[in-house]
C-alpha cells in the first residue's frame, strides 16, 4: 500500500495511541514498524493472535510484561568477547525473569483452555535460563553494584579495604581532635583527594604534618596534605582497591561468558517477548476503545455494525451501520457540508487498515471486513503553493495516480469528487470517474454535493445512494448515515426557519427547474418513508424483545414451579417411605418376639402364618414411580352396604364389608383378617345376595360369609344370648370347625352366662378360654361338631 494513505486516513495517529500501551522499547519499535498486510492468511492469523491476547486479559486482568529490556546489543557484544557492565547484566537478568514469568502465565492459560494455541507457540519458544539469571542476581544488587559474596576473594579484599580505611580514619580523627589542630587546620574534617585520605592544613603549618600535598584551595591558603603517618596505610588501601577492581573484572567476565554461551537463546527470547509485548498492547488498546474482532473475508465485502471513528471522542461520536460489496460495490454519499460525509469515509478506510494490521475495530460483534490488496484515498484540500497547483489540480493529480493502479482488489475513497471547478463539468467528470472505477470492480465510496449525482445510483446496477441526515428542527446534522436515500438540499427550509421572507423563498423556488423539484420531492418522500419504516421496525423490535422477555420470565417461573413440585413430591415420597419402613421394622420386631414366645412354648403359632403375615407387610410397602401415577380405585355411584364384595386396591385383595366404622372408613373381612380401610381405597365388585327368595339352607351355606369371631362386649345379657345363638347357627352352616366369642373380662357375668349357654348347646363339642395370644380369659374358644 502507498504510505500516503496512512497519513490521509490518520493511521499514524492510531499507532500513536497504540504506543501508549506497550511495556518496553522493543514493543514500541514493533508498533512503529506496524503496517497493514494484504495477505489474507496473515491478516486472519494476526486477528486470531489479538483475540487470544484479549481473551487472556479478560480472564486474568493483568499480563506480567514488566522487566523487558532491549538487550540485543549487550548480547551481541558478549558473543564477540566484550565484557558487560553490571547494569547490562542486570538488564539481561531482568529480561530472563520476564521471559520466565511470561512462559508460566501462558502455560497456566493453556491448562485452563485449549483456545490459546498461538500464545502457546510463543511460550514454547521461550527458554528459561534460570542459571544465568540466578548467577547474575547472586553477584549484582539491584543498584548495579557487585556484591561482596560474588566471590570469596572479593569478600576478603573488601574486608581488608574496610579495615584499612578504618585505621586511616582513626589516625586522622586523632590528629584533627588534638589541641593544636584548631590552630593549624582550616577545618576539622577528613576529605579525599586523588583517592587518598587528606586533611586541610593552613599554608603556614605545612611542615607540622609532613607527608604529601595533593591539592590546595583556590586562594592557596589551605593545603590538602596526606600526613606521613597514613601514607603507608593509604598505599595499602590503593593496592586493595586495585585488587578489588581486578576481581570485579574477573567476575564480570565470567558472567559475560555465561551470557555469550546462550546468546542465540537470549536473542530468541527477546524476539518472542517483542511479539508478546506488541500483542498485548493491541489487546489493551482494543479494551480501551471497546473494540471487537472483525470477521475477515477475501471477496471485498464490508459490513460494519455501529462503527465508530477511533480518534473521535466516544462521548460524541455517532455510530453508523455501513455495508458495501454484496448487492452494490459503489456507494455515493451526498449531503450538506460538515454533515459527517468525510468522517464516514475515513471510518471505512481507517477501520479497514486497522483490521488488516491485526487490530480490533470499534464496532459491534459480527462486523465484517475485507482484505484489500491496496487502499486509495483522495481526501481533503491538498492545494500545493510550492507546485502552484489549484485544489482541483492537486485532487486530479492524485486521482490520475489512483486510476493507474486500481483493480478488483482495491478500496477507493473519494472525498468531494470533482470539486474545485465548474459545477457542470465537475459533475460530469465525477460520473465518468465513478463509472471507470466501478467497471474495474473496485469497492468505491465517494462523497459529493453535486445535485446531478443524486440520481446516479438509480440507473446504474451495483451503485447505491446514501446521505447524512440533517435535522431541520435543530438546524444541525445528526451525523447518521442513511443508506439508500440520496441527500437533498435544505437551503429553503433552513432559510425559512431563520426568518427569511416566505415571498422570497417562493420566488427562489420558481427558479428551480421542474426536474430538480421532482428529484427533491422524491428524496423527501424517501427520507420520510425510511424514517417511518425505522420507527415501525423499532416498535416491532421492542415488542419482540418484550415478548421474548416475558416468555423467558414465564419459562423460568414454570421451571421453578416444576422443580418445587418435584421437590415436594420427592419429599412426600421420602417421608412415606420412611414411615412404611419404620412400620415394617416394627412389624419384624413383633414377629421376632412372637417366634421367641413360640420357642418358649407360651403360644402355638404356625410358621407359615408368620411367613404369610410378613409377606403381606412387605407387599404393603408402597413403590413409587416418578413417571407413572398410582392407579386409584375406580369411582362408581354405588352406595356401599354391609355384605358388599369389594376389592382393596392398594393391597390387591378381595373381601366383604362388615360395617361402617366412620364417615369414610369401613371394616373389611379379608380372609381371616379384619381391617379398617378408607372408602376411597375400595372398589365395588358385587352386592350380597337377597335372602327373601331363597330357603335358608341355600343362603347360609359355605358361600354365606360369617365372621370367625363374635364380639359381645357391651351387650346386655339377654341380647347377647340371642346374638350368640344366631351366630352359632350361622357358623355351623358356614362349616366353621372353631369360632371365638369375645365377651371381655369385666365383672364376669357375661362370660359366665355365655359359657353356661355354650355348654348346653347341642352343636358345641368343647369350649375353652383363649391363650395369651388369643385374648386370654376375655375370649372363649368354641369347637363345633
Amino acid at each position: 500500500m502507498h504510505t500516503r494513505v496512512f497519513k490521509v486516513l490518520e493511521f499514524d495517529k492510531v499507532k500513536a495511541q497504540l504506543l501508549e500501551h506497550v511495556s518496553s522499547s522493543l514493543g514500541k519499535e514493533k508498533v512503529e514498524r506496524l503496517f497493514p498486510s494484504s495477505d489474507f492468511d496473515e491478516v486472519v492469523q494476526w486477528q486470531e493472535q489479538t483475540d487470544e491476547a484479549v481473551a487472556s486479559l479478560r480472564l486474568r486482568g493483568h499480563v506480567p510484561l514488566d522487566g523487558i529490556v532491549d538487550i540485543r546489543s549487550s548480547v551481541k557484544r558478549a558473543s564477540i568477547g566484550g565484557t558487560l557492565s553490571p547494569q547490562e547484566l542486570l538488564d539481561i537478568a531482568s529480561t530472563l525473569y520476564a521471559a520466565r514469568q511470561m512462559k508460566t502465565f501462558i502455560d497456566s492459560l493453556a491448562e485452563d483452555s485449549s483456545s490459546f494455541s498461538h500464545l502457546s507457540q510463543y511460550a514454547a519458544g521461550l527458554v528459561s535460563l534460570s542459571e544465568i539469571e540466578q548467577a547474575i542476581k547472586k553477584c549484582i544488587d539491584d543498584h548495579g553494584e557487585v556484591l561482596d559474596n560474588a566471590s570469596e576473594r572479593l569478600r576478603s579484599i573488601r574486608q581488608q579495604l574496610r579495615n584499612t580505611e578504618a585505621r586511616v580514619r582513626e589516625k586522622l580523627e586523632n590528629m584533627i581532635r588534638s589541641s593544636s589542630a584548631q590552630k593549624m587546620l582550616s577545618d576539622a574534617i577528613i576529605t579525599i583527594r586523588n583517592d587518598r585520605y587528606v586533611i586541610p592544613v593552613k599554608q603556614e603549618y605545612r611542615s607540622a604534618y609532613g607527608g604529601i600535598v595533593h591539592d590546595q584551595s583556590s586562594s592557596g591558603a589551605t593545603l590538602f596534605i596526606e600526613p606521613q603517618v597514613v601514607v603507608d596505610l593509604n598505599n595499602q588501601l590503593q593496592e586493595a582497591r586495585v585488587k578489588e577492581k581486578q576481581e570485579i573484572e574477573r567476575i564480570l567476565m565470567e558472567l559475560t561468558g555465561k551470557v555469550a554461551e546462550q546468546a542465540d537463546a537470549l536473542l530468541e527470547n527477546v524476539n518472542i517477548l517483542t511479539e508478546l509485548d506488541f500483542l498485548f498492547a493491541k489487546a489493551k488498546y482494543a479494551k480501551k476503545i471497546k473494540a471487537t474482532k472483525p470477521l475477515m473475508n477475501d471477496h471485498g465485502y464490508i459490513r460494519l455494525l455501529k462503527a465508530r471513528h477511533p480518534l473521535i471522542d466516544p462521548n460524541v461520536v455517532v455510530p453508523n451501520d455501513i455495508e458495501l460489496g454484496k448487492d452494490y460495490t459503489t456507494m455515493l454519499i451526498t449531503g450538506p457540508n460538515t454533515g459527517g460525509k468525510t468522517v464516514t469515509l475515513k471510518t471505512i478506510g481507517l477501520l479497514t487498515l486497522m483490521a488488516q494490521a491485526g487490530l480490533f475495530i470499534p464496532a459491534l460483534d459480527g462486523s465484517e471486513l475485507a482484505v484489500f490488496r491496496s487502499v486509495y484515498a483522495d481526501i481533503g484540500d491538498e492545494q500545493s503553493i510550492e507546485q502552484s497547483l489549484s485544489t482541483f489540480s492537486s485532487h486530479m493529480v492524485n486521482i490520475v495516480d489512483i486510476l493507474r493502479n486500481i483493480d478488483s482488489d482495491s478500496l477507493v475513497l473519494f472525498d468531494e469528487l470533482g470539486a474545485g471547478t465548474d459545477p457542470q463539468e465537475g459533475a460530469a467528470l465525477a460520473i465518468a470517474i465513478l463509472d471507470e472505477v466501478h467497471q474495474r470492480g473496485a469497492r468505491v465510496v465517494a462523497t459529493t454535493h453535486y445535485p446531478e449525482l443524486k440520481a446516479y445510483g438509480y440507473n446504474r446496477r451495483g451503485v447505491i445512494n446514501a446521505s447524512v441526515e440533517f435535522d431541520i428542527e435543530t438546524l444541525s446534522p445528526t451525523y447518521k448515515l442513511l443508506i439508500g436515500v440520496p441527500g437533498r438540499s435544505n437551503a429553503f427550509e433552513i432559510s425559512k426557519r431563520l426568518g427569511l421572507d416566505e415571498r422570497i423563498i417562493e420566488r427562489a423556488k420558481s427558479h428551480i427547474s421542474a426536474e430538480s423539484n421532482k428529484v427533491e420531492n422524491m428524496i423527501a418522500s424517501l427520507e420520510h418513508s425510511k424514517k417511518r419504516a425505522e420507527e415501525e421496525w423499532k416498535q416491532a423490535e421492542d415488542a419482540r424483545k418484550e415478548a421474548e422477555r416475558l416468555r423467558n420470565e414465564w419459562e423460568e417461573k414454570l421451571e421453578e414451579l416444576n422443580e418445587k413440585r418435584d421437590e415436594l413430591i420427592e419429599e412426600a415420597k421420602r417421608r412415606a417411605a420412611d414411615i412404611v419402613k419404620s412400620s415394617q421394622q416394627e412389624a419384624e420386631h413383633i414377629i421376632r418376639e412372637l417366634r421367641q414366645m413360640q420357642k418358649e412354648k407360651q403360644a402355638e403359632i404356625k410358621e407359615h402364618e408368620l411367613i404369610a403375615a410378613k409377606k403381606r407387610l412387605e407387599e404393603a410397602v408402597p413403590t413409587f414411580d416418578s413417571k407413572k401415577k398410582v392407579k386409584a380405585a375406580k369411582r362408581t355411584h354405588h352406595e356401599f352396604r354391609p355384605g358388599d364384595e369389594v376389592k382393596v386396591v392398594h393391597l390387591n385383595q378381595k373381601g366383604y364389608l362388615l360395617e361402617k366404622v366412620s364417615d369414610d372408613e369401613w371394616q373389611v373381612q379379608l380372609g381371616i383378617l379384619k381391617m379398617k380401610i378408607k372408602e376411597r381405597e375400595l372398589e365395588y365388585i358385587g352386592s350380597s345376595k337377597p335372602t327373601e327368595t331363597k330357603p335358608l339352607a341355600t343362603v347360609k351355606g359355605k358361600d354365606y360369609h360369617v365372621g370367625l369371631e363374635l364380639d359381645l362386649r357391651g351387650e346386655r345379657y339377654e341380647d347377647a344370648i340371642v346374638r350368640l345363638e344366631k351366630y352359632i347357627d350361622d357358623a355351623l352352616l358356614a362349616g366353621y370347625p372353631r369360632v371365638s366369642i369375645i365377651h371381655g373380662k369385666g365383672t364376669g357375668a357375661l362370660r359366665k352366662g355365655v359359657q353356661e349357654f355354650l355348654k348346653k348347646h347341642r352343636s358345641v363339642k368343647n369350649i375353652r378360654f383363649g391363650e395369651a395370644t388369643e385374648g386370654g380369659t376375655g375370649v372363649t374358644i368354641v369347637e363345633l361338631k
